[in-house]
């Protein structure tokens, strides 16, 4: 899978996903996003995901554990029915040795699904299909990370110290709850992880990088013996990903020698935290199977909660990375996933994130960063740096626009008139090509620097070269969208460029990340991403070897970043309601978004509402921590309705109770339109304290309705306040 950092990662084989899909999608030193088309292979045609017939552990109907617990594995009902999986496993093993000799297992499951890993050494998927124990086989996917003033914005966004205040405050925000974070390794030296005043832990797996803080750090990958790999964190995405979890309550920070003007805190910065390493070394991708081991594992560990900023191809029903997530969720942990970074576009949602019981992030701007002033006369204007060079004294030149025929900025995606910008600072747009090439082609053109104007909306971000050999020399920086009419009309003026990085604390908070993956899923059409998380220009912590005078720190931008906002939102939330099940905690965090705060990329004004875009909306910590309603599940699909067939379905949403007290629930629909209807029956309902009722929401299409998304918006009140909304969506199929 890949993981996302400024895109996003997947199921096969997964990627981090900071803007771009699968491993450490986009991964570079100061997380920036490179422009570049993904070549990631998507599934290992070499190895297979074989899922037996049986339930696991987590589903089955004496063995699932009871809301709000843990699998007990010391029960003699459990101890036996393992022991039933593991005698299936055997008999599939003989199978193997019989039909199959050339096929290997290389690993087992039966927590969160029943199967086996296995090296296929030529053998078809076809032939292993054909066994008695077997219920499905598939290529093992690959995932890739995906990484596109006192008080640290992203967390003001949220609301996250007024979340601290319900319980204790910073010092007790997350504490005793356990997050495990699937990615590249956690930074164990990092002052973020400190384990000063933390109590004595037990730690497991490689204790060099573990402490009382960081109480795990264990290694997932079939090639570590011959490769030696440890958990030891070589890459930068996952110290990032934990540090936006759980960093310690105001850490001082300075990132390109600016101070930051706030410490740096995580969403819950007493959490305790697990490395679960599936990107060791130079690895960029990690197999199915290397993930199923790493979330049983945190699962055996006593994770509370699991974040995987990754992603890769979804598989609609079948894919069973996303069973496993669904599975993980039932038997007591919280699973949040990034939602991937293939956006713009409806039906780029990535696996797992596609999975319903995730709780899955769409990503949105933080309005910040640290870049160079830019004077154009009286104006100054902030300029983003990346993996590029930047000035080391003050570069005052002419500013060159390079305009496309008809007036328009142009991309520069091909090669410039000889000396046309001989001494002078280009201006070209974003898009189209990599950065490296257009700063490359405005180089050889004689510029003495580019500057690239963003083309979505918010704050500029770092950009990261494309790989290519041949990089291009000359300092370069990004300029945002806002900005491009002012610079255009300053063209020939003279510009400078400053050698001092400045912090810049802006207005752009709330832009919906034009990377951001969108649903519906495949196959079931259901609403993705859950809920919006901040994404853009996120600052947390990297890995000492990421700069020259540690402890680092880097904006990163992905999916990726969002992700772990709502891991460690899942944190807090559990801190303060020990009782909750995972389905309670993953609605308290969605179904109490904020509504009306998230704009459109393309102009960063035009307020976003497509549910398969913002979902619930951009999330509200202080509104989940006090959640007194819980809806399963978080949102409701009516799949796809063909035009002509004058459909109505209907669906049960179960209510929860989650106050000490009685209250009587009302439910309202809003929206729907002229030829699609939305409504809710068996309302008003009297829950008492902790108790259940399932209500009835009925979707209608009219005969002829039109092709396309109908939506709405379920509102559940107490006393005429709001406390709970969720997505209703349907698309109507030609």
């Amino acid at each position: 899978m890949r993981r996302f950092r400024t895109v996003m990662i997947g199921v096969a084989v997964a990627t981090l996903l900071t803007a771009t899909p699968v491993g450490a999608a986009g991964q570079s030193g100061d997380g920036a996003s490179s422009d570049s088309p993904s070549t990631h292979q998507m599934v290992d045609t070499t190895s297979a995901i074989v899922q037996l017939k049986g339930e696991p552990l987590s589903t089955y109907v004496k063995t699932k554990p009871a809301p709000g617990k843990k699998i007990d594995f010391n029960s003699s009902t459990v101890k036996a029915y393992r022991a039933q999986l593991n005698q299936l496993r055997n008999d599939f093993r003989k199978w193997l040795q019989a039909n199959a000799p050339k096929a290997q297992i290389t690993g087992q499951f039966d927590i969160s699904v029943n199967a086996v890993s296995v090296q296929l050494n030529g053998t078809s998927l076809d032939l292993l299909k054909t066994a008695p124990q077997v219920q499905t086989a598939q290529y093992e996917g690959l995932y890739y990370p995906t990484v596109d003033e006192t008080v640290d914005p992203d967390l003001a966004l949220i609301s996250a110290v007024q979340a601290w205040g319900q319980a204790g405050g910073a010092a007790d925000a997350g504490a005793r709850v356990k997050v495990a974070v699937v990615d590249t390794g956690i930074d164990v030296t990092h002052p973020c992880f400190s384990d000063a005043g933390y109590p004595a832990q037990k730690q497991l797996g490689d204790e060099r990088f573990t402490n009382n803080k960081v109480i795990v750090a264990k290694v997932f990958n079939n090639k570590t013996p011959s490769q030696r790999y440890t958990a030891e964190a070589l890459q930068d995405h996952g110290t990032h990903v934990a540090g936006t979890i759980a960093c310690n309550y105001n850490t001082p920070a300075t990132v390109h020698g600016v101070e930051i003007p706030y410490g740096i805190s995580g969403v819950a910065p007493r959490a305790l935290l697990g490395n679960y390493n599936i990107f060791p070394g130079d690895v960029t991708n990690a197999r199915s199977e290397d993930i199923f081991k790493a979330l049983e594992a945190a699962y055996g560990d006593g994770m509370d909660v699991a974040n995987m900023s990754l992603g890769g191809n979804a598989n609609g029903a079948q894919d069973l990375l996303t069973v496993v997530v669904d599975d993980l969720d039932q038997a007591g942990m919280v699973v949040a996933v990034a939602a991937g970074n293939s956006g713009p576009g409806h039906d780029t949602v990535e696996s797992p994130g596609s999975a319903a019981r995730a709780l899955t992030a769409g990503a949105s701007t933080v309005p910040h960063f640290v870049g160079a002033p830019l004077t154009v006369g009286d104006t100054t204007y902030g300029l983003a740096a990346g993996d590029f060079t930047t000035v080391t004294s003050d570069l005052a030149a002419g500013l060159g626009v390079v305009s496309t025929t008809d007036g328009t900025l142009s991309t520069a995606c091909s090669a410039l008139p000889a000396a046309s910008l001989s001494g002078k600072i280009a201006l070209v747009s974003r898009g189209t090509c990599s950065f490296s090439m257009k700063i490359r082609y405005a180089q050889a053109a004689g510029a003495v620097a580019t500057i690239v104007v963003n083309n979505v909306a918010g704050d500029p971000t770092a950009m990261a070269k494309d790989g290519t050999p041949d990089q291009p020399a000359i300092p370069a920086y990004m300029a945002s969208l806002a900005d491009r009419p002012a610079l255009m009309a300053a063209d020939g003026s003279s510009a400078t460029i400053g050698a001092d990085m400045q912090y810049f604390l802006t207005t752009n908070a709330d832009i919906m990340a034009g990377f951001s993956s969108q649903g519906p899923t495949d196959v079931d059409f259901r609403v993705k991403p859950d809920v919006v998380a901040p994404g853009v220009n996120v600052l947390s912590s990297i890995p000492h070897q990421f700069c020259s005078d540690p402890p680092c720190f880097a904006f990163f931008q992905g999916t990726s970043m969002a992700t772990p906002h709502l891991a460690g939102s899942a944190a807090v939330v559990i801190g303060q309601h020990r009782d909750w099940s995972p389905a309670q905690v993953r609605s308290a965090i969605v179904n109490t978004a904020d509504q009306g705060v998230l704009r459109k990329c393309t102009d960063g004004t035009t307020l976003a509402t497509d549910v398969n875009i913002v979902g619930a909306g951009r999330e509200n910590l202080l509104s989940a921590v006090n959640a007194s309603v819980a809806l399963d599940p978080v949102s409701i699909s009516f799949g796809a309705v063909p035009s002509g067939s004058g459909q109505t379905r209907t669906f049960p949403l179960v209510l929860t109770n989650l106050t000490g007290s009685q209250e009587t629930l009302q439910a309202g629909v809003g929206a729907g339109d002229a030829s699609v209807v939305f409504s809710v029956d068996q309302v008003p309902v009297t829950l008492a304290a902790g108790a259940s009722t399932t209500i009835t929401v009925t979707m209608t299409a009219d005969k002829g309705a039109t092709v396309g998304d109908h939506q709405g918006i379920l509102r559940i009140s107490v006393g005429g306040t709001e406390v709970a909304h969720a997505a209703l969506y349907v698309f109507v199929k030609q």
